[in-house]
């Protein structure tokens, strides 16, 4: 059985919120790179006459002095993130987490896992609930240690 602990080192998941117009999603991740912070898995949401980064990075503290001093308003929180071996463990997440009537609010993917491993964040109404019922199906739940470099 995998380890189901998310408590003690969860992923985190940061929120940013930027004006929609052209080029502000690549400030931000040039901001990112200039400082060494490796972005790790992302999805960009239009609102209107804004736009939302939800983010995972290697290295959340950095990333939290950059946000700040740079003047990027953000949320930050715990994500559930698992590890799969590709497309068809989507699909058995998903059943671990209707078996446990865990309720999905979003999911995204990462853009690189060692080993060709993919992986996925996802909201969930209950993460470590969603972690011991993922982790009673052998799927690794990541911690930030998992991500950090």
């Amino acid at each position: 059985m995998a380890d189901t602990t998310i408590s003690a080192d969860p992923v985190k998941q940061f929120s940013v919120f930027t004006e929609n117009r052209v080029g502000r999603f690549y400030d931000l991740t040039a901001l990112l790179a200039a400082h060494n912070v490796h972005l790790v898995a992302a999805v960009v949401l239009d609102i209107t006459d804004s736009a939302l980064v939800r983010m995972i990075v290697d290295d959340p503290d950095k990333t939290r002095e950059l946000l700040i001093r740079h003047e990027f308003p953000f949320g930050e929180t715990d994500i559930l993130s698992v590890e799969m071996s590709g497309e068809a463990g989507l699909k058995q997440v998903l059943a671990a987490l209707l078996e446990a009537e865990i309720n999905i609010h979003y999911v995204y993917s990462f853009m690189k896992r060692p080993e060709g491993r993919s992986a996925f964040a996802l909201h969930v109404e209950d993460a470590e609930i969603g972690a011991q019922a993922l982790g009673h199906r052998g799927f690794k739940v990541l911690t930030q240690r998992d991500i950090s470099r």
